[in-house]
């Protein structure tokens, strides 16, 4: 089932993703050298529940915390442990939120101190690739139109594509339909409508673009060890373009 969402419901999921985007934000000038990362996991769920939302990744199909965290060569799903942050890593911040039964959702890589310059130019190519997506994002066109502008810039720029984990429809379900891929081919798959609500999350791997899961059962890895990036945005598809949910709010 694809949902075509009232102005008023896109208002609702739009509160959730400025809860979240706000979250991340206030996150980055803790993403330092030496940082626990089950200390920004704490920071996180006060701040989301100060704000009156509820945490949407904790309890979540039995996900033990509030962020996904994911440290070098994690693509997603890292449990916030006791574990320390080392200069030159790039981390992954995955964050969801929901109030009055709607979902939001939204990732960023950060660096972590002075990054080396293949790092820096993953983490580039991962957010332009988001940005490519989102720009197909538009009634009329298709999933696989999403998929195929993410794929072309990440594998024209020499990295690789996860093909395994997809974007998603999000409203009141954090995982809603249509699947959304990081990859595929124009003019296929579902047809995108004014309405939608759809997170797209590129997952790019400085190597090879296979992946396995670690054995506490979430964190998903890449193969040859090598670092991975991840950049997630809630979109509305409207009349006009897509609308990014997800942005920073500086108003409070």
């Amino acid at each position: 089932m694809v949902y075509k969402r009232s102005e008023n419901e896109i208002k609702m999921i739009s509160r959730s993703c400025q809860i979240v985007a706000d979250t991340i934000d206030m996150l980055s000038e803790f993403v330092v050298p030496g940082a626990l990362i089950s200390d920004l996991d704490k920071k996180a769920e006060n701040f989301i529940t100060s704000k009156g939302a509820r945490p949407a990744f904790k309890g979540y199909m039995g996900f033990p915390s509030t962020l996904c965290i994911s440290i070098e060569d994690a693509v997603v799903h890292g449990i916030p442990g006791e574990i320390e942050l080392k200069e030159g890593q790039i981390v992954g911040i995955d964050c969801g939120a929901e109030v009055n039964g709607y979902y939001g959702d939204h990732a960023k890589t950060f660096s972590v101190g002075k990054i080396s310059s293949e790092k820096k130019k993953l983490m580039e190519i991962t957010e332009e690739s988001l940005y490519k997506g989102i720009e197909k994002a538009v009634p009329g066109n298709f999933v696989g139109d999403i998929g195929h502008a993410v794929q072309t810039h990440a594998e024209s720029n020499g990295f690789s594509v996860v093909r395994e984990l997809v974007g998603h429809g999000i409203g009141e379900n954090l995982h809603e339909e249509p699947q959304v891929p990081n990859y595929g081919a124009p003019s296929q798959g579902y047809k995108l409508h004014a309405g939608m609500c759809i997170a797209i999350e590129p997952m790019i791997n400085l190597g090879g673009r296979e992946i396995y899961t670690a054995k506490d059962g979430w964190t998903i890895l890449t193969a040859d060890g090598k670092a991975s990036a991840h950049f997630e945005h809630t979109i509305a598809i409207l009349d006009d373009g897509p609308k990014i949910l997800s942005k920073v709010s500086y108003n409070g």
